[in-house]
């Protein structure tokens, strides 16, 4: 340091760790949800759902639920969490189904993601209990102000865009 001049420190980037936000969406009911985990494997996500079907939607007969195309995404993630008859307890209240390769329809739940990440994430978060705090404030509150995504892609318009995935008749 020499007189006059701007004080200097030496930065050093501190990584708090990773984390994994799961968001489920029902884009009709203006409703969503995140779970903040630190591990994406097949037990998170028999879990997640667990909790989708169990807390989230107890009195459903059927919860049907758009994934991504991820190998922890299937039924024999249930078979691996638990037992056989909890696991057939839920595969009988759920249907999957996986997003085309070219097509997404999971563009809703990635526009809360992406919102999620603007009003929530834009700034360095200690730990994971804060994380998992921060989260579920984020989406209550867009739950409680009815905040919907306005869908803009009719099938018409997908008819014209997706044509070579239609079948012609």
């Amino acid at each position: 340091m020499q007189p006059g001049q701007i004080r200097q420190y030496d930065y050093e980037y501190r990584r708090n760790g990773t984390a994994v936000n799961f968001m489920f969406t029902e884009p009709l009911g203006s409703w969503r949800k995140v779970d903040v985990r630190d591990t994406k494997t097949m037990i998170d996500w028999a879990q997640e759902m667990r909790l989708l079907l169990d807390e989230d939607y107890p009195d459903a007969v059927k919860v049907i639920v758009i994934c991504d195309n991820l190998n922890t995404h299937k039924i024999g993630s249930l078979y691996e969490a638990f037992p056989p008859q909890e696991a057939k307890r839920l595969r009988d209240r759920l249907e999957l189904h996986y997003t085309p390769k070219h097509a997404s329809w999971l563009n809703v739940a990635e526009i809360e993601l992406s919102l999620l990440t603007r009003q929530c994430l834009q700034r360095r978060i200690p730990d994971l209990p804060t994380l998992r705090q921060q989260a579920q404030k984020w989406y209550e509150r867009r739950n409680e102000n009815q905040k919907s995504v306005d869908w803009q892609f009719t099938c018409e318009d997908a008819r014209i865009k997706l044509k070579r995935l239609y079948p012609q008749i």
